[in-house]
C-alpha cells in the first residue's frame, strides 16, 4: 500500500495552519476537569466549537494592525440547557440557524450570534440517534450577509430514531412532514436531495425518501471473524452520489456509489481504517489512525499529498489529529504572509507630467527634486 503520493502535484493542495489553540486547558483548569473538542463548524469570519462539558464558543476573525496578523477570538461562551456533551453540530446559513445535537436531542440556535431559539418557538426533538439535513440546502449562502433580504427557503433534515425515520422542515418554525420504518435503526445518516444513505450496526442502507424504499448496499465490515468494531463513513460527494467505507480485514476500501445503489467510478484503498474523511472537491482526505492525512483525487482515485503525522512537543500543530470538517460556506484564514507583504516602500512622485495645468511648469530636471513619500 503506498504511504507517498501516486501522482504528486506541482502545488501540494493544502497546508496546516492552526486557527485557535490554548483554550482548552483554560476551560479544563476553570472546570476542574479535563474538557475535550467534541465537534466544530466554521463559516465566514466565525468558527463555532462544541465541548465535552456542554459548552459552545464562538470565535470570530479579529483584525489587527499592519505589524500583526489577524487572530480568531473568543467572543461568546454558553452552556447548553443540560450541560451535557455536544455530539454534532451543523449549521444552517441560508436560514441563520445552527442545529446541536446533545444526549440524543437537537436544539436550535441563531447564526451569527449562536443564541438559544425561544423554547415557545421551536422546542428541542427529542430520542434522536442521528441526523442528516439535506447537503444540498446546508451549500445555501447566508442569509445574514445579503444587503438585500432574499426569500428564505426552509432546510430540510431526516432525524433517525430507534425503529423510525422522522421528516422535518425548518425556517422560522418547524414543520413535522412524514415517518418511515427502519426496524433495524441507524447509527449514521447523510443525505442529498430525496436520498439518504444509513448506516446500522452492521450494513449501509440506501433510502430513497420518496418513495419509502430501501436497497441494502455492503457490510460496513468484510472480516467476519475479527471482533474489532469499525466505524462506519458516509460521505456525500455530488446531487447523488456518496463514498462508503469497508473494512475488508487487512484494508479499508472507499466505494463511490449512486442514490439508487450504483457503483460508479473507481475505488479508494486505505492501509488502516480512517478516523475521518471529508471532501474538498475534487479532493477527498482522510485522516488515519496514525495521524496521517490523506489526499486523493475523486477523477483519477490516485493520492496526490501526504501530509505526515504531527510532531511531538508544544507546537501549534502538535497533538491528536481527531477529525476532519468540511466547510461547504468557506472561512477566513489570517495570511502568515501579511506583516511581510504589507510594509511602507518609497514611491517617487511626480507632479505635472501629462497634462495641462494653470500654475507654474515643472521641468523634468525640476521633478527629480521631489522628495519621496511612504506608501502603503
Amino acid at each position: 500500500m503506498p504511504y507517498a503520493p501516486q501522482r504528486p502535484v506541482d502545488v501540494p493542495p493544502y497546508q496546516l495552519q492552526p486557527l485557535v489553540s490554548g483554550f482548552v486547558d483554560t476551560l479544563s483548569r476553570a472546570a476542574g476537569h479535563p474538557v475535550t473538542i467534541r465537534c466544530a463548524q466554521a463559516i465566514g469570519s466565525e468558527i463555532y466549537v462544541g465541548c465535552s462539558n456542554g459548552e459552545l464558543l464562538r470565535f470570530a476573525l479579529q483584525g489587527n494592525t499592519v505589524d500583526t496578523a489577524d487572530t480568531y477570538t473568543l467572543l461568546s461562551r454558553q452552556s447548553i440547557p443540560n450541560e451535557k456533551p455536544i455530539d454534532e453540530m451543523v449549521l444552517a446559513p441560508s436560514i441563520s440557524r445552527a442545529l446541536v445535537l446533545s444526549d440524543h436531542q437537537i436544539h436550535f440556535y441563531t447564526l451569527p450570534a449562536l443564541d438559544m431559539v425561544p423554547l415557545n418557538h421551536i422546542k428541542p426533538i427529542r430520542n434522536v440517534v442521528a441526523f442528516a439535513v439535506d447537503e444540498q440546502h446546508l451549500k445555501r449562502p447566508p442569509q445574514y450577509n445579503n444587503d438585500i433580504p432574499l426569500p428564505v427557503e426552509p432546510i430540510e433534515f431526516c432525524v433517525v430514531k430507534r425503529n423510525a425515520i422522522s421528516l422535518y422542515s425548518l425556517r422560522e418554525r418547524l414543520f413535522f412532514q412524514k415517518e418511515i420504518p427502519l426496524p433495524q435503526g441507524g447509527v449514521l445518516a447523510k443525505r442529498t436531495g430525496k436520498y439518504l444513505f444509513v448506516a446500522d450496526r452492521e450494513n449501509y442502507n440506501a433510502i430513497d425518501l420518496a418513495q419509502a424504499s430501501l436497497v441494502p448496499l455492503l457490510p460496513i465490515s468484510q472480516a467476519m471473524d475479527s471482533n474489532i468494531a469499525i466505524k462506519p463513513s458516509i460521505t456525500i460527494i455530488g446531487e447523488n452520489e456518496f463514498l462508503i467505507l469497508s473494512w475488508t480485514g487487512a484494508s479499508t476500501i472507499g466505494i463511490f456509489i449512486t442514490g439508487e445503489g450504483d457503483p460508479v467510478r473507481g475505488t479508494l484503498e486505505w492501509p488502516s481504517h480512517p478516523e475521518a474523511v471529508s471532501l474538498d472537491y475534487p479532493y477527498v482526505t482522510t485522516l488515519l489512525p496514525n495521524g496521517t492525512i490523506d489526499i486523493h483525487s475523486v477523477e483519477t482515485q490516485a493520492i496526490v499529498q501526504v501530509i505526515p503525522a504531527p510532531p511531538e512537543g508544544s507546537s501549534p500543530l502538535s497533538g491528536d489529529r481527531r477529525a476532519l470538517i468540511a466547510s461547504l460556506n468557506g472561512f477566513f484564514i489570517p495570511s502568515t504572509q501579511r506583516t511581510e507583504k504589507l510594509r511602507p516602500m518609497p514611491v517617487r512622485l511626480v507632479r505635472g507630467l501629462g497634462k495641462a495645468t494653470a500654475g507654474p511648469r515643472v521641468d523634468h530636471e525640476d521633478a527629480h527634486a521631489i522628495p519621496d513619500l511612504p506608501a502603503l
